[in-house]
């Protein structure tokens, strides 16, 4: 900040912006959802995910995925494996698909060539293992 004479004073506050300034330079972050049983992935995903920007939370399961997706305003994106115990990606995909938030994109992870994927459901499917730097080039594509 500059005092009355023009000289820089580091003490001195800067005047404070109006509340619609400020406000119109918030950019809203992207939040994803993953949802994958193998920590590994979900780790790689997060770290990846949050570096480029975006709000990464990750789930275990598919029913604590959908916990998380029915509490948040929004996701923009859902990362999904298909092969897991309990809830399956193709179920987590159809309740998304239903539910009044059934626009977002699903993406499905999966580590075989035999699960059975509804493709319907799902935005894009991708084969384990994959690079991240085509998961990466995948969700910039989506969102």
């Amino acid at each position: 900040a500059v005092d009355e004479q023009g000289v820089q004073n580091p003490r001195m506050r800067l005047e404070r912006k109006d509340r619609a300034d400020v406000e119109a330079e918030v950019v809203r972050m992207e939040n994803i959802l993953v949802i994958d049983d193998e920590a590994s992935i979900r780790t790689v995903l997060d770290r990846y995910l949050t570096k480029m920007g975006y709000g990464v939370q990750a789930a275990q399961t598919g029913t604590e995925g959908l916990e998380l997706f029915n509490r948040s305003e929004h996701f923009d994106l859902v990362i999904t494996d298909i092969s897991m115990p309990g809830m399956d990606g193709n179920e987590v995909a159809d309740y998304i698909r239903t539910s009044t938030k059934g626009t977002v994109p699903i993406v499905a992870i999966t580590g075989s060539g035999k699960d059975r994927i509804k493709k319907e459901l799902f935005d894009s499917v991708v084969i384990k293992p994959f690079k991240i730097a085509d998961l990466v080039e995948l969700v910039r594509s989506l969102l």
